[in-house]
């Protein structure tokens, strides 16, 4: 199965607030999404950790 499971991480304070799925066949780089931090209290880019 391609598909595996992967953490995101604030931008800005770094801490660990979402989990999402990606087939790293199709896109080996990391990933980077704007989503809502509620520790920093803003939308903030979560990029992906290993």
């Amino acid at each position: 199965m391609p598909r595996e499971n992967i953490i995101l991480a604030c931008g800005e304070c770094k801490q660990r607030n979402y989990t999402d799925t990606k087939n790293k066949r199709l896109h080996p780089d990391r990933v980077e999404y704007k989503k809502y931090c509620r520790f920093c209290h803003k939308h903030t880019p979560h990029k992906e950790t290993r």
